[in-house]
């Protein structure tokens, strides 16, 4: 039996032929046979061309989300185990082994999919009907290829309610226990399938928390330490120290050689005292809207000195607690229940306090009876990684405002020299849109940037070159200086 086929109007974009997968609902003149919702149809060009296979629905606005250039029999457990092998492929090739985004809907050919792996659990989620009346096979085809200890469906997101579909939950397959270890970068953290935000974890900033390294060592400088050559016996045991290489002095009467190397370099500071906090060369680093501290990690990881780990969810905060726990990292880091916003202004008006303070200080007019706050901290490294501010087009202009005040901010409180981490996960907010608006916080902040790395989400989330909905992530390095 012919399918239904989905004819397209003659006056419509041509995004189809570029590799776009929705087909809208003012895209489509008519429908020729009957079909029901979430199957799948044939898109012809009004010329009578084939052009691809989708699967239908007349709720939505995207009438149509495409899963194949050539036609199919059916969306079934042989279909889906066949995709899933290719993208196992992909994840062997560039994310070696990691737990990480096993499907990534569109990224994949497979629109309103989306698979994470976490140790031996998947966490599945559903996001469209075609896809939802495809679960059974689903299912089947990620125990076929994966071979999960268990298969948990965190489908609880608003965006079902545009397919007509219920917000689902549960335990699909096997054993989900609630809390499951993972690894990233050699790190060790704990996700909560069941509670933690979207499937539980972010990977799409896997290589962007990675990309931090080089920032986070060289600082020791600016607080008076440096590397000294002292002798090895007189240096105190607990001291990080580099061994001086020397030559072997001529032998002796006896003919052995004696070896000179001795000497050891030693971190000292101003008045000459060795150093023996180990991670004196690192950065004082902060990093707002936590989550699970995964950039807090990574910067212990690659030498921080300190870092203030701050969310305003407080079991997000105990959760970063304890993956610094068990990384070894709790001597470095303090953690901080707070509004981002209200800190970093908070923080801004302290330094500006003390800067008042100062010039009434140079006219001979302090008023040294008002204590002033705690506040006024400044870091080396700043990072910004909030949740989307815009998540439809009307809201962009509120967004935009939204991005230059915590860019605002989070500049004023870089030390000099210092670098800037800043990212956006809104869609609407266009990479040149982001990119301006940093640069407006900038020129209000007094500031210079100078780029150093602008970075998308990670390999294991593809991007279709066309489909600019996919490219949601944008992620910026700057080193930070004074105008003055």
């Amino acid at each position: 039996m012919e399918r239904v086929r989905a004819v397209l109007k003659k006056e419509r974009r041509k995004r189809l032929e570029s590799g776009h997968p929705w087909v809208f609902a003012n895209e489509i003149d008519r429908l020729e046979g009957e079909t029901t919702p979430g199957s799948l149809v044939d898109v012809f060009s009004h010329q009578g061309r084939y052009l691809a296979t989708g699967y239908w629905n007349p709720k939505s606005q995207i009438q149509v989300r495409i899963v194949s250039y050539k036609p199919i029999e059916a969306m079934d457990t042989v279909f889906f185990r066949e995709r899933f092998k290719q993208c196992a492929q992909h994840r062997r090739r560039f994310v070696n082994g990691e737990d990480c985004r096993l499907v990534y809907g569109e990224g994949d050919f497979l629109p309103g999919l989306t698979v994470d792996r976490f140790g031996g659990v998947l966490v599945l989620q559903l996001l469209t009907l075609g896809m939802e009346i495809c679960k059974d096979a689903i299912v089947e085809a990620l125990i076929d290829v994966f071979a999960p200890q268990g298969i948990y469906e965190r489908s609880d997101v608003g965006v079902r309610a545009l397919e007509g579909l219920e917000e689902r939950t549960g335990v699909l397959y096997g054993d989900c226990p609630r809390i499951v270890d993972i690894q990233e970068n050699g790190l060790h953290l704990e996700v909560d399938i069941v509670e933690g935000q979207k499937t539980g974890y972010f990977f799409d900033q896997r290589e962007n928390r990675d990309s931090i390294g080089p920032l986070m060592l060289g600082w020791g400088e600016r607080s008076g330490i440096g590397l000294q050559e002292r002798k090895r016996e007189e240096v105190p045991a607990e001291t990080p120290m580099i061994p001086v290489e020397s030559p072997a002095l001529a032998g002796d009467d006896t003919g052995v050689m004696q070896d000179a190397a001795s000497n050891v370099l030693v971190p000292v500071n101003a008045n000459g005292k060795v150093v023996t906090f180990p991670y004196w060369d690192g950065a004082t680093v902060l990093e707002c809207f936590a989550h699970t501290g995964s950039f807090t990690l990574h910067a212990c990881k690659y030498g921080a000195k300190k870092v203030t780990c701050l969310d305003v969810s407080e079991h997000a905060i105990e959760t970063a607690r304890r993956n610094v726990e068990r990384n070894g990292f709790t001597d470095r880091v303090e953690f901080v229940v707070a509004d981002a916003f209200d800190y970093l202004r908070t923080q801004v008006k302290g330094l500006e306090e003390r800067a008042e303070r100062a010039r009434a200080a140079a006219g001979g007019k302090a008023d040294t009876s008002k204590a002033l706050s705690g506040a006024g901290r400044t870091w080396d490294v700043v990072i910004l990684d909030p949740p989307a501010f815009a998540k439809t087009k009307q809201a962009v202009p509120g967004a935009i405002r939204g991005y230059k005040d915590i860019n605002l901010q989070g500049l004023k409180l870089v030390n000099e020299g210092g670098y800037l981490i800043t990212a956006s996960c809104s869609y609407h907010m266009k990479p040149d849109l982001f990119l301006e608006t940093i640069q407006a916080a900038a020129a209000d902040a007094g500031k210079i940037l100078r780029l150093i790395e602008w970075r998308a989400a990670g390999k294991d989330h593809p991007q279709v070159v066309g489909v600019t909905e996919g490219h949601y992530l944008k992620f910026g390095i700057f080193e930070v200086r004074s105008r003055s």
